[in-house]
């Protein structure tokens, strides 16, 4: 019993996050072990099981660190999703081979590298058209996976609102769609009824073939998710209307995945939000409230982090919860200061930001730069980044270094109440008093044998609403 009491008190003492990581942890591929038959003839979502992956990567522009780091981050993917990257290979070319992606000579030595490190699949580092994905698998023998399905697949296993798994559904349907392909020959596409024209008796075929039926089903499937998708928006913009009808503003977390949004999000507010040092370890957006140091309450919001070349079917299938970022009042935009190209995350950021509001009429918010994870960098590392980022805030969310200067400034730049009022509000009316501290600015406060003596900011709307108790006395 004493055991048990002890386990329930430790699990009390979990903050959510970190029920979440155990979860995560306590799942775990077993290598080996499958029920899957050896010869499929049917079409299917075939699930990404990597395991021991080799990668490539075309080099079309910039410097060969840009390329690298590329490849480097596409290795951190893969270790996300669950692989072992045994090797990785780049090429320089003015564009991706149009059959092949990286060309005949090179596919050759690629062949030659999977069968050297035994590697099962083999992972490039762009987004393949339907015919180089065939060409590829055909030509090394094994599984071919381009970047994008390898992100889908890192936001399918991390998702986990009912919200999120519909987008992510939605995403990967998008992108499986002008994919589908028979195994072979067998589901070739068939005559059936009149279809077939002259043919005879004997000749006429089932009609609609499997792959034709697998593509309607997907088609419906991806109507029903967008309905689904729209109803759910609907919630959260009344939550959000609920938000701005009663003036409380928004600050969005937003940047680079793994930059450390999570865990500003909890230095900030101590929401104890899941953090993981792997790539879109969150994917749900969260939302905390907060109060500045001088009392004013407003909320902050932990979005989606974003990667360089974020797949299109993504930002679409997200496009509600993205634009958590687009309405609100101010940006926290984070960024890995111990990554060794910072400025590239930033633009691959605000590519995404152009993205979301090219159809809203309304601009973007103010953006405020804070660079994470400082007691990461060595420092000439840090001295490059004060003067890559001069108005930037530098903070460490996990030793909590710089964070009193984020709440300064959130207490700066979030908008105040704007209508000054003086009042004297009769003790028997306290309901007002609490109204006026929580849904406003208090400048002066006075109690006298009248009543409480106020000088404050307030919203509008309360200011009409204490028009009776406004202290005229001259």
């Amino acid at each position: 019993m004493t055991e048990f009491m002890t386990q329930a008190d430790e699990t009390d003492i979990l903050s959510t996050g970190e029920m979440e990581l155990a979860d995560r942890a306590a799942l775990r591929r077993v290598a080996g072990l499958s029920t899957e038959l050896a010869d499929i003839s049917e079409v299917e979502q075939r699930q990404l099981r990597l395991e021991r992956v080799v990668l490539v990567g075309v080099w079309t522009e910039g410097d060969a660190e840009e390329a690298e780091a590329s490849l480097a981050e596409l290795a951190r993917l893969a270790e996300t999703a669950g692989a072992e990257v045994l090797e990785g290979l780049i090429q320089r070319r003015q564009k991706p081979d149009p059959a092949t992606y990286v060309g005949s000579g090179k596919v050759i030595e690629l062949r030659e590298s999977v069968i050297e490190t035994g590697a099962d699949t083999v992972i490039c580092d762009g987004e393949l058209s339907p015919g180089q994905l065939r060409q590829l698998e055909e030509k090394l023998k094994v599984k071919v996976v381009d970047r994008t399905a390898l992100i889908l697949d890192i936001f399918a296993q991390h998702a986990s609102s009912r919200e999120g798994k519909a987008q992510v559904e939605l995403a990967q349907l998008q992108y499986l769609l002008p994919r589908l392909r028979g195994w072979g020959e067998s589901l070739s596409r068939q005559a059936g009824g009149r279809a077939g024209g002259n043919a005879g008796v004997g000749l006429r075929g089932p009609g609609e073939t499997k792959l034709e039926t697998d593509r309607r089903r997907i088609t419906k499937r991806m109507a029903k998710l967008r309905r689904e998708i729209r109803a759910m928006g609907t919630v959260r913009e009344t939550k959000r209307g609920m938000r701005v009808a009663n003036l409380v503003p928004n600050v969005a977390i937003a940047g680079y995945t793994n930059a450390g949004k999570s865990s500003l999000l909890n230095a900030i507010t101590g929401a104890g939000v899941l953090v993981e040092d792997a790539l879109f370890a969150t994917l749900d957006p969260t939302t905390r409230r907060a109060l500045t140091p001088d009392g004013r309450t407003y909320t902050l919001t932990d979005t989606v982090g974003f990667v360089r070349h974020l797949p299109h079917q993504l930002v679409e299938a997200f496009r509600s919860t993205l634009e958590e970022v687009a309405d609100a009042d101010l940006i926290l935009h984070v960024v890995d200061g111990s990554d060794p190209l910072p400025e590239r995350q930033v633009s691959a950021v605000r590519e995404v930001f152009a993205e979301i509001i090219q159809d809203r009429d309304a601009p973007m918010p103010p953006e405020v730069l804070v660079v994470n994870k400082l007691d990461q960098a060595d420092e000439l590392t840090a001295t490059r980044l004060r003067h890559l980022f001069p108005d930037a805030l530098f903070v460490s969310a996990q030793t909590g270094s710089g964070m009193d200067t984020v709440r300064d400034l959130l207490a700066e730049r979030i908008p105040r109440p704007d209508v000054l009022v003086e009042l004297l509000i009769p003790y028997s009316r306290g309901e007002l008093v609490s109204r006026v501290h929580s849904e406003g600015q208090v400048l002066t406060e006075k109690h006298t044998e009248d009543g409480t003596e106020l000088r404050a900011r307030v919203k509008p709307e309360l200011a009409g609403q204490l028009g009776e108790f406004a202290d005229n006395r001259a």
